[in-house]
């Protein structure tokens, strides 16, 4: 058996950038301990495996550890491989996924990604996930899928040290840390994100935490359209979009490499 495999650098315009995804089509999905196994291998914080159905996508995604139900990057970047590099003439993709139905739509120059909101709720940290994360103690503790901790600027974010072994059991899936953007940079909000339990310390750019994210800050800093930093090592920036029940975040992507799975 041979597997087209597809990497793409998600979230930004140049290689080495952004957060990369492995993009596997295929005619059927494959056994789900195959697939598993094939993410596993790639070692990236998402593999996608998608199957064309009719006018429309199934799209599925893993972690090395385990099936994920929602990941930013790697839709854009199976959207990428769809439009960019499998001939599709439309501008508008529809997946069908564990999250429901998601679209991607080219928007000048951008890949547009139409995700459920995911507004963060009042959350009892226990003292292992506020002793993982080390000093300083974040401001405000929240929590949706991920905690969702609360700094008070970008230098306390950008220094987070996090002690990883202490968030693995934790009752949620990941740990998402947050502060307002610099006065003048252009950028809203930054935020990076800790997932040791699906077996990624820290993930570059996480399309899936902006669901939380961009609910989050539009409220608190009053307006619609907003502008993210994640200030990971290899970093990325996002146009995102507050729009009731939905947030959308468009951003680039850009192939780094091309192969062949055997099996």
């Amino acid at each position: 058996m041979e597997i087209t495999l597809y990497q793409v650098d998600a979230f930004t315009d140049k290689v080495f950038g952004g957060n990369p995804a492995a993009v596997c089509p295929l005619d059927e999905f494959l056994d789900v301990g195959l697939m598993q196994q094939i993410a596993a291998e790639n070692n990236l914080s998402e593999t996608a495996f998608f199957v064309k159905n009719k006018d429309r996508f199934d799209l599925r995604w893993f972690t090395p550890e385990f099936e994920i139900d929602l990941c930013g990057h790697a839709t854009l970047a199976s959207a990428f491989v769809v439009l960019d590099l499998m001939g599709h003439t439309d501008d508008r993709i529809h997946f069908d996924t564990k999250s429901g139905p998601l679209t991607v739509t080219r928007d000048n120059g951008l890949l547009r990604m139409d995700f459920p909101a995911r507004p963060p709720k009042e959350y009892e940290a226990p003292a292992k996930l506020l002793k993982g994360m080390g000093n300083p103690a974040p401001k405000e503790i929240l929590a949706s899928r991920d905690a969702f901790l609360v700094y008070e600027d970008v230098d306390q974010v950008r220094e987070l040290a996090p002690e990883f072994p202490m968030l693995v059991d934790l009752d949620v899936m990941g740990v998402i840390a947050t502060a307002p953007g610099e006065p003048g940079s252009g950028v809203d909000f930054v935020s990076r994100f800790f997932a040791p339990s699906a077996g990624i310390d820290e993930d570059p750019v996480t399309g899936s935490a902006h669901c939380t994210l961009i609910p989050y800050w539009s409220e608190r800093l009053g307006k619609n359209h907003l502008t993210a930093h994640q200030v990971s090592a290899r970093g990325g920036v996002l146009d995102c979009t507050f729009e009731g029940d939905r947030a959308t975040m468009a951003g680039q992507a850009v192939l780094y490499m091309k192969g062949i799975i055997t099996l």
